[in-house]
């Protein structure tokens, strides 16, 4: 579908706010020194080009994620509930009646074209594959349903954190959850789009500010692609450099025992700009329980706080800077509080992305 669209340059104008997972986030940069612009041919190893710049995103799910089952009324007037015990919620739908299938509408011609009301369904279930049969219901003349909610994409709003020296970026510094079923969502395929924010809802106690943006999905405003979506944040390649990174800034990755509590700077795009903000990290957590919860950090720039509140949905992946060397990535807020937040460490993003 997303190969399709490309191909015949479709516009789709759609407004979307950041992407959150628990309170995540992301942004950030940490007083770097200047330097001249470089090609990423001169990138070393340990040094990369830094991000701040907003994206849009978008995934294709790797086969058609189930989201819940649901009972059904039948032309008989009787309920039916086809899928009951038999689907999960956080399963995966990859083939119909022998019929491989990796989108919603794949699945939806099947059933507009049975013959017979069992159906076999190829589910992936974690780490296994399953095959199970059920009846299928009509409910309208010549219309059946399996009771299944399912989804097979999912777009939103994030920041870029770095790009390596093979062209390899790092973004979010989080997974992308179902918000249904709050699991990481597998992926076949996804690309990253130009955005423009047109808004901003500034954040406050128990209640997360935002950013909304526009994307138009078409060939002209594709700018890379991804192709891995992990606890530490979605990976991919990027096509279009000169376009995202129209400043070349290299700095060093720091290792995590480098960082030191006290100053350092987040990196985040507002009012048409990207600009550096002063926080104060707080906390650092060599080996934490969640691997994007390694650093705590509370924003101290006046400028920031009177924009946004502190840290918003969409800025997830925004880079933290200390000491000229990129520490971490900005991934989740303290609801409760929105001057405070965690961070990802930067050499866990530069490992995944490599």
């Amino acid at each position: 579908m997303m190969k399709k669209a490309i191909k015949s340059l479709f516009l789709a104008f759609v407004f979307l706010t950041g992407l959150l997972a628990s309170g995540c986030l992301g942004w950030a940069a940490a007083g770097y020194i200047p330097q001249e612009e470089v090609s990423t041919l001169d990138i070393e190893e340990d040094t990369v080009l830094v991000g701040g710049m907003p994206v849009g995103i978008y995934m294709e799910t790797d086969g058609v994620l189930v989201l819940d089952t649901q009972p059904i009324e039948g032309l008989d007037g009787l309920e039916y509930d086809p899928a009951r015990n038999l689907v999960k919620s956080g399963d995966y739908i990859v083939g119909i009646n022998q019929e491989n299938i990796s989108r919603k509408d794949d699945l939806i011609q099947v059933l507009k074209n049975l013959t017979d009301r069992s159906v076999v369904l190829t589910l992936r279930r974690e780490d296994e594959m399953m095959d199970v049969r059920l009846e299928a219901v009509e409910d309208e003349p010549n219309d059946y349903k399996l009771g299944i909610w399912v989804r097979d994409n999912v777009q939103g709003l994030g920041t870029i954190t770095f790009l390596n020296q093979n062209s390899r970026f790092g973004a979010l510094g989080h997974g992308i959850h179902d918000a249904d079923t709050n699991l990481l969502m597998e992926i076949e395929e996804g690309s990253l789009y130009k955005t423009s924010i047109r808004s901003i809802l500034k954040g406050d106690y128990g209640i997360p500010g935002s950013m909304e943006g526009l994307i138009v999905y078409n060939a002209f405003n594709h700018l890379g692609s991804i192709d891995k979506n992990t606890e530490a944040g979605i990976y991919g390649t990027v096509d279009k450099i000169d376009e995202l990174f129209e400043e070349q800034i290299p700095v060093q990755v720091a290792s995590r025992n480098e960082i030191q509590p006290g100053e350092a700077v987040i990196r985040c795009y507002l009012e048409d700009r990207i600009q550096e903000y002063a926080v104060s990290i707080t906390g650092i957590d060599p080996e934490p329980k969640e691997i994007n919860k390694g650093i705590v950090f509370q924003v101290t720039d006046q400028e920031l706080l009177d924009k946004t509140g502190g840290i918003i949905q969409g800025m997830s992946g925004s880079p933290i800077l200390q000491n000229g060397k990129l520490v971490g990535a900005v991934t989740h807020v303290f609801v409760n509080d929105p001057t405070k937040g965690y961070g990802i460490f930067a050499e866990t993003m530069l490992h995944e992305a490599e």
